[in-house]
């Protein structure tokens, strides 16, 4: 099986902020999602790009999108709307009308969040996905997902763009039992600092102290609840993993008393291209890719509550915190 990053948004989307931000590097897995289309309201070109992984039938879900030009600019802040049209599958086409939703753009965490509509910018003033909350399929199989937005001096511009929805998960979803893992800790012994957190070969030391001190087995065991992000600060395609993770290390420092708060790095040697276990054991798909950065959140009971994928804003997290049992 392949091991190998699967890129969650088109490489353009980031191309032009791509260098010595946290550290991170270029891909080292595919770097075009299918289904991407330019858009057929103008000639401006606007690409949309599904940026959410491992969709599947019947739960409400959140679906997030990147909005990219050709010159490698994005389209930022404000709201969009999708409309989903179900496609059928490949052994039966079809067409119906599938949900419709509002998606509200939510920066990387740090980037200011901005106020008014959408308008364009570079990669390095703003860098996000628009995400949709709470969407329901009901059929598998494919779904084109046509996004509206009016964009600040460019006008009404329409992008289309292809996803698949599955019959069930194929990683750990919401409702089922946490996996027992053994994540490597500061107490880990005869590992590399650097397979406990990338960030070690860049800072010299393994940051966050906070969130490699217990591993998921262990917190399970003692039945408290769990906040898990997998992600690799310094070697991340999307670059959205250094900012997520430092956002989790600060949710950590206010609710430290309501969970346990576990990072995950992926590789385990990077130069070796070899994954931590740990990170195979939750995020690899069947296909051999694994996805990252996610986001994990556990119940004092071992079920899983919720899961982000690719970006996700600190007041969602918060609120889903909070709404655990005391």
């Amino acid at each position: 099986m392949r091991r190998t990053l699967l890129l969650l948004l088109a490489l353009g989307l980031l191309a032009a902020a791509c260098g010595s931000d946290g550290g991170e590097t270029a891909s080292t897995g595919p770097t075009t999602p299918t289904g991407a289309t330019a858009a057929t309201g103008s000639d401006v070109g606007m690409v949309a790009v599904v940026a959410s992984v491992d969709l599947y039938l019947g739960a409400p879900q959140r679906v997030a999108f990147g909005l990219v030009l050709p010159d490698g600019r994005l389209v930022s802040f404000g709201e969009i709307g999708v409309d989903f049209t179900y496609l059928g599958t490949a052994e039966a086409p079809a067409e119906a009308p599938g949900p419709s939703a509002a998606a509200a753009f939510i920066p990387t965490y740090g980037t200011p969040a901005g106020t008014g509509g959408a308008r364009v910018t570079s990669p390095d003033e703003a860098r996000g996905v628009y995400e949709a909350s709470g969407v329901v399929f009901d059929e598998p199989g494919f779904y084109s997902a046509t996004v509206t937005v009016d964009v600040e001096g460019l006008g009404p511009q329409v992008a289309q763009t292809t996803l698949e929805i599955l019959e069930e998960p194929q990683l750990p979803a919401p409702g089922d039992q946490a996996l027992p893992t053994q994540n490597l800790t500061m107490d880990s012994k005869g590992v590399a600092g650097s397979a406990i957190d990338s960030r070690f070969t860049t800072e010299g030391e393994i940051p966050d102290p906070e969130l490699h001190g217990i591993t998921i087995a262990e917190a399970l065991q003692e039945g408290r609840p769990v906040m898990a992000v997998f992600a690799t600060p310094v070697y991340c395609v999307s670059r959205f993993c250094g900012p997520v993770t430092d956002m989790i290390a600060d949710v950590a420092a206010t609710y430290g008393d309501s969970a346990e708060f576990v990072h995950v790095e992926i590789w385990e040697d990077f130069d070796t291209q070899t994954l931590n276990e740990a990170a195979t054991d939750w995020l690899q798909l069947p296909s051999g890719d694994l996805t990252e950065p996610w986001l994990f959140l556990i119940g004092a009971d071992g079920t899983i509550v919720d899961r982000w994928s690719s970006l996700w804003s600190q007041a969602e997290v918060e609120a889903a915190l909070q709404a655990l049992p005391a």
